[in-house]
C-alpha cells in the first residue's frame, strides 16, 4: 500500500522538473537572444539610404521610406515606426521614441554614433520624468497581471451564480482600472496620459484576463484555470516583450505574445499612455474578445453552481438567469 504514495510522490516530482524545463527556456530564451527583427523604422533621405541600411542589417530593419523629418516624426507618433533615420545636406540624424521602448531607442542611439561622429539625436516622445528608464512601467504593469489572474480565479471559487460573476467580474474592471492608475500617476507619479483614458485601458485589460480565468473555470473546471494561468500568464508573460519590444523577441513569439493579454495590454497602455492612443487598435480588439470571451463563458458555463448541492432543474431556478434577461 506503500508503494503508490511514493510513486505518486515521484511522478508529481517528475513532472514539476518536466515542467520547469520548459518554463526555463520560455522566459530565458527571448530574453537571451533579443535583437531587432523586422523592427519598423522610417528613413527620410535618398533611396541609397533605405537600401544601405537593408543591406547593412538584412531582416533586422523593415524600412518605411518617409519624405521629410515631419513625416517620420508623425510616423512615430502614430506608432508606425520605432524611430526614424534622416539624411539631408545638414547631414544624418536620428529621430527615436524613448517611450515606444527604451531598448529600441538605446539601439538607434548607438547606430546613429555608427553614421558618424557627433549625430544628433532627438527622442520625439520620451518616457515620463518620474520614470526615466521605463522600469516603472514595466514594473508596474505585472502586478495588475497577478491580481486580475488571482481575481478571475477567486471568482470562479467564491462565487456561484452566473448573474453574480458577471457583476463581480466588471466591477472588479473599473475598480482596478481606477485604482491602478490613480497609484502609478497620481502616488508614483510614473506614468503620464489622461486618467480616464488610462484607466479605460488599465480596466479593460483587467477585465480580460480576470474574465478570460473564470469563463475558461465555468466551462472547463479547475481544469480551465491550470489552462488559463498556462496560457494568459507564464506564456503570456514570456512573450509579451514589455521591457524590450515584439520585435525584438524570436519570431514568431514576439508577435504570438501581441495576440495574448499581457502583450496586447502592455501596447494599448503604451499607446494611451504616452501615444494619445496612436497604434492601439489592434491591442483593444484584442482584449476586447479575450473580455467579451470570457464574460460569454461564464455566462454560459456549468461549473460550479452546485457546490450547495443544489442540482438538476432545482439549480436553474435557483440561479438568475442573465442569458434570458439579455
Amino acid at each position: 500500500m506503500q508503494r503508490k504514495p511514493l510513486a505518486l510522490g515521484v511522478f508529481i516530482a517528475v513532472i514539476v522538473v518536466a515542467v520547469q524545463a520548459l518554463l526555463v527556456p520560455l522566459f530565458a530564451g527571448p530574453a537571451a537572444n533579443l535583437a531587432p527583427r523586422d523592427l519598423p523604422v522610417a528613413v527620410a533621405g535618398p533611396p541609397a539610404v533605405a537600401a544601405q541600411l537593408e543591406a547593412g542589417h538584412p531582416g533586422a530593419f523593415d524600412v518605411h521610406p518617409v519624405a521629410d523629418a515631419a513625416a517620420a516624426d508623425a510616423a512615430i507618433k502614430d506608432r508606425e515606426v520605432y524611430g526614424a533615420i534622416l539624411v539631408s545636406p545638414a547631414g544624418p540624424e536620428v529621430h527615436i521614441a524613448s517611450a515606444a521602448s527604451p531598448t529600441v531607442a538605446a539601439l538607434l542611439t548607438q547606430a546613429a554614433a555608427q553614421l558618424g561622429p557627433q549625430v544628433p539625436v532627438r527622442d520625439v516622445v520620451p518616457l515620463d520624468a518620474g520614470d526615466p528608464r521605463g522600469a516603472g512601467f514595466a514594473g508596474g504593469f505585472l502586478p495588475l497581471a497577478i491580481t486580475s489572474l488571482l481575481a478571475g480565479v477567486l471568482v470562479f471559487l467564491l462565487v456561484r451564480q452566473r448573474a453574480a460573476r458577471f457583476v463581480a467580474l466588471v466591477s472588479y474592471a473599473v475598480l482596478a482600472g481606477l485604482g491602478t492608475a490613480a497609484v502609478q500617476q497620481g502616488w508614483l507619479d510614473i506614468l503620464p496620459g489622461g486618467y480616464f483614458a488610462v484607466a479605460a485601458a488599465l480596466g479593460l485589460f483587467a477585465l480580460a484576463v480576470a474574465a478570460t480565468m473564470t469563463g475558461l473555470a465555468a466551462v472547463l473546471d479547475k481544469g480551465g484555470l491550470a489552462l488559463g494561468a498556462l496560457v494568459v500568464f507564464l506564456v503570456g508573460n514570456a512573450l509579451a516583450g514589455i521591457a524590450a519590444a515584439p520585435e525584438l523577441l524570436p519570431q514568431p513569439w514576439g508577435e504570438l505574445g501581441q495576440w495574448l493579454p499581457i502583450g496586447a495590454g502592455a501596447s494599448l497602455l503604451r499607446s494611451v499612455a504616452y501615444f494619445d492612443g496612436g497604434g492601439s487598435a489592434f491591442a483593444v480588439t484584442v482584449l476586447s474578445a479575450y473580455a467579451i470571451g470570457g464574460l460569454l463563458l461564464t455566462l454560459i458555463g456549468r461549473r460550479g453552481l452546485a457546490s450547495d448541492g443544489v442540482t438538476g432543474p432545482q439549480r436553474e431556478e435557483a440561479e438568475p438567469d442573465l442569458v434570458a434577461a439579455v
